[in-house]
């Protein structure tokens, strides 16, 4: 069973509607942009990132888009990227934030090893403590309903920013900053 550490409160969905960066449609211009590491959060992102030859350093999925299956080429392209990276299998439900998943992003970002977190459940808000973790200079790629594929670059402005937002979820703030700070 997973460890929910933190959960998104209702009057938070409103402050995470707003890209955290440009927003692209085609992946080529949007890999000639990012630093490294890479980190992608969701299939679809995903499988852009390695169909314009950039395998993402951490990729975070969950086999669905939008709450549907992803399209079998999605599928086929996130199962290439897997034949070649450490894969790590986490639990976490929609809304939240576990303990399980903030442990696989801390350990993934500090493995030179590519890595896919398999996520039982739902990813979308692996974003935040992605950013969180990642050093300044990388990019953290995430889905945009209906508008494309966001890029954020990590700045330490923008790391404390999600360190905020992660404070002001329901739930023990204070375990799940403790990981990100690998305690």
């Amino acid at each position: 069973m997973s460890d929910a550490l933190l959960v998104l409160p209702d009057e938070l969905r409103g402050e995470l509607k707003a890209p955290l960066g440009r927003i692209f449609t085609d992946a080529e211009p949007l890999v000639a942009a990012a630093g490294g590491p890479l980190i992608a959060v969701g299939d679809v992102v995903t499988a852009h990132l390695a169909a314009a030859g950039a395998a993402p350093d951490v990729a975070v999925v969950d086999g669905l888009t939008e709450r549907e299956a992803v399209s079998e080429s999605v599928g086929e392209e996130v199962a290439r990227l897997r034949e070649t990276a450490r894969e790590v299998r986490v639990e976490n439900p929609a809304a939240t934030l576990t303990r399980e998943l903030l442990v696989a992003l801390r350990d993934a970002l500090a493995d030179s090893e590519p890595t896919i977190v398999v996520v039982d459940g739902e990813e979308d808000l692996a974003t935040l403590p992605a950013i969180a973790l990642a050093p300044a200079g990388a990019s953290v790629v995430y889905g945009q309903p209906g508008e494309g594929m966001v890029h954020a670059t990590v700045t330490d402005e923008r790391k404390a920013e999600m360190r905020d937002l992660l404070r002001r979820m329901d739930g023990d703030a204070a375990a799940a900053l403790g990981i990100l700070d690998g305690e």
